[in-house]
């Protein structure tokens, strides 16, 4: 009995034969684990070869987001100008914020637009994988589609809100000219920003669904230091009671790098004195670091999302 009990244990057993036959022959046939993360240069390739899909899928976003609605597309233009008026009569005339601002109503009516563009895109980000389960469940392919194509989306009704933004600026006395041709490049560096953003809080919103509720709140402050309703350039000028550092803080803001490139196109008055210096390094620079750097961060999680 005592030769029972103190008898060691068997030994683990070792890997079979079989086993590693079974990894060789899959090694050599190309199979891979399913769901595992491919590197970033065929992640890369993966989702260029899917970006007929990212185009149809905004598409049918931004067409269905109105569908229920009378007016349909065209609350695409009324709910950015019906914040803008909301935004003029609280600030504009109630706070006086107009004060030394030439062509207030389309400097503000741009801020807004832009501004929109780059909130828009975060929100619909911060919820692109956790109010999507079931198509990342049900399909097999590159999760940074979503964002990127919510991004577009935003982009697509930016281009329609633009159309309005024209009109406004004809009515009131701001003149076309060559520099309006400076909005292209300054739309392609936020959408990059935008979607570089958009991606890192995808994978948090994919952790943390609770971000969701909370990103509006967030939004609203970043808004309110992003220069929407009045001008940076004045309320840190040299009169101003503002500490030192207060403006060039402000000025690096990359809401406001966008919001600035985009006043200067397209308004006169608003002119090359207001922006802060080397803004277009700056707008390409914010771009950069985060259409870089939160692609890899969400690559990064590729193989976790829609699991758990």
């Amino acid at each position: 009995m005592s030769q029972v009990l103190d008898a060691p244990p068997p030994a683990a057993a070792a890997a079979t034969p079989a086993e590693h036959d079974v990894a060789a022959l899959a090694a050599r046939h190309g199979l891979t684990v399913s769901g595992a993360r491919p590197s970033l240069p065929e992640y890369v390739r993966q989702l260029w070869a899917r970006r007929h899909f990212i185009g149809a899928f905004s598409t049918a976003k931004l067409t269905a987001q109105y569908s229920q609605a009378k007016l349909g597309q065209v609350w695409q233009v009324m709910t950015p100008l019906l914040n803008a008026a909301v935004y003029y009569f609280i600030f504009g005339m109630l706070m006086n914020t107009s004060r030394g601002v030439e062509d207030f109503v389309p400097f503000l009516v741009t801020g807004v637009f832009v501004w929109t563009f780059t909130q828009s895109s975060i929100m619909a980000g911060t919820r692109a994988i956790s109010g999507n389960l079931g198509l990342v469940r049900a399909l097999h392919f590159p999760r940074a589609a979503l964002p990127v194509s919510f991004c577009l989306q935003q982009l697509q009704q930016l281009l329609f809100s633009m159309a309005a933004l024209v009109v406004i600026l004809l009515a009131f006395g701001v003149p076309p000219g060559p520099s309006w041709l400076l909005a292209v490049p300054a739309l392609v560096l936020q959408f990059v920003f935008n979607a570089g953003v958009a991606l890192v809080m995808a994978r948090v919103g994919a952790k943390i669904p609770d971000m969701a509720q909370l990103m509006p709140f967030l939004l609203r402050t970043w808004m309110y230091a992003s220069g929407v309703m009045f001008s940076i350039h004045h309320m840190t000028g040299p009169d101003s009671d503002l500490p030192s550092w207060v403006g060039p803080l402000l000025q690096v803001n990359p809401a406001v790098v966008y919001i600035d490139l985009m006043r200067f196109a397209l308004i006169d008055s608003f002119g090359g004195d207001m922006l802060p210096s080397h803004v277009w390094a700056m707008a390409l620079g914010w771009a950069l670091v985060a259409g870089i750097g939160g692609f890899i961060y969400f690559w990064k999680a590729e193989e976790t999302y829609g699991r758990g």
